[in-house]
């Protein structure tokens, strides 16, 4: 497995910046899990490490965005997101006057992503899995993004069973992995 490229960076927070800290490195530390990439076939690269960090964000915000109250968490967690993108990209050597590029890259990754997610969601099983073979698979792995498809609805599932004034308080608010 190769060494994962992004970090978190922690500095003095308030409460709401530990909160969000704290849901951050949840969805950081669920995307290094070896199984996706060992088990599910996802391409141990950069870009398949990105995509599922985007993939855990997209189901979190989206469990986020279902409640008014919590919509300046979301908020502020996709903010940490992009400094933490941010921060990896400079760390990478990328210089000063690439990085807004590539960062809006990211963004639009990021919001396709969850657009194609959000629609294949409420398409059913095989929407899902076609957009997830087309987003991290690069079309090539069906049946291995009909697995990940399962991994997804049941996150998603377990993420609505979890109050979110206490995500950041839950062990693993994603579903278990089958190895």
């Amino acid at each position: 497995m190769t060494i994962w490229p992004f970090k978190t960076f922690v500095r003095s927070r308030s409460g709401s910046e530990n909160t969000i800290g704290a849901i951050y490195g949840m969805i950081v530390t669920r995307a290094r899990e070896p199984a996706f990439y060992a088990g599910y076939g996802v391409p141990d690269t950069v870009d398949g490490r990105f995509d599922l960090v985007v993939l855990h964000l997209w189901m979190i915000l989206r469990r986020l965005g279902a409640t008014a109250e919590s919509q300046k968490l979301a908020q502020g967690l996709f903010d940490h997101f992009c400094s933490d993108m941010d921060a990896n990209l400079r760390e990478m050597g990328i210089g000063d006057m690439a990085v807004p590029k590539r960062m809006q890259a990211f963004g639009q990754a990021f919001y396709g992503r969850s657009t194609a997610y959000d629609a294949a969601l409420a398409g059913g099983h095989e929407a899902l899995a076609r957009a997830l073979d087309k987003n991290v698979f690069n079309g090539r792995a069906f049946e291995q993004a009909r697995r990940l498809a399962d991994y997804v609805e049941a996150s998603v599932a377990k993420l609505a069973t979890i109050d979110a004034a206490t995500l950041a308080d839950e062990r693993q608010p994603f579903a278990v992995l089958d190895t």
